[in-house]
């Protein structure tokens, strides 16, 4: 979502996606021009997609690898993006006009504040402790990478986990970006 300034690490990267992200929901909550609403609700989807995909490919195993309860952390935080891709393809699939739009960006808008808040006060202080300053400078490069070849729209269905993400994710965000380009849809 942001361009972070050098020596910034991942944890700030992330911090800065998560606040943003909840920005961009308490905004469409506000408006109500239809297509404002929509076009605000694709935007966050589709960085809120490549945030989980960077995370998934590039924090998640070095959580699982350096806690001590790594693999019972990644293990939740995994169901807690599935949760939020769910929410996310059912916001896809609104017209911002139904009724139940609101209803969703405000689900969407408080699971993402309970994932965040999870990360933020739990996982983060235990990354800055268990990993070098180095290190996580280098993972906030590595998720910038991830987060432009990562898909645009939610995939339920697909595998959280960094081989998936490795091998079959740009391919998938590739088709994204080219169904989003033909539909005109916003992504950023």
């Amino acid at each position: 979502m942001t361009q972070a300034t050098r020596g910034a690490d991942v944890v700030d990267e992330l911090t800065a996606d998560h606040r943003e992200a909840t920005e961009l929901l308490d905004k469409i909550l506000t408006m109500s021009d239809p297509q404002t609403r929509r076009d605000m609700a694709d935007t966050v989807i589709t960085e809120l997609v490549r945030h989980s995909v960077a995370e998934e490919m590039y924090v998640y195993p070095v959580i699982e690898e350096t806690f001590p309860d790594g693999k019972k952390v990644v293990e939740h935080d995994i169901e807690e993006h599935k949760e939020l891709e769910r929410t996310m393809k059912e916001l896809e699939s609104l017209d911002a006009t139904d009724a139940s739009f609101t209803e969703v960006v405000g689900r969407l808008r408080e699971q993402l504040h309970h994932h965040a808040t999870d990360e933020e006060d739990e996982q983060f202080p235990r990354l800055r402790t268990y990993v070098s300053r180095e290190k996580l400078v280098e993972m906030r490069e590595q998720v910038e990478k991830a987060k432009k070849l990562a898909p645009t729209r939610p995939h339920p269905g697909s595998p959280n986990n960094e081989v998936f993400h490795k091998l079959v994710g740009p391919g998938v965000g590739l088709m994204d970006r080219v169904r989003d380009k033909l539909t005109g849809r916003t992504t950023a």
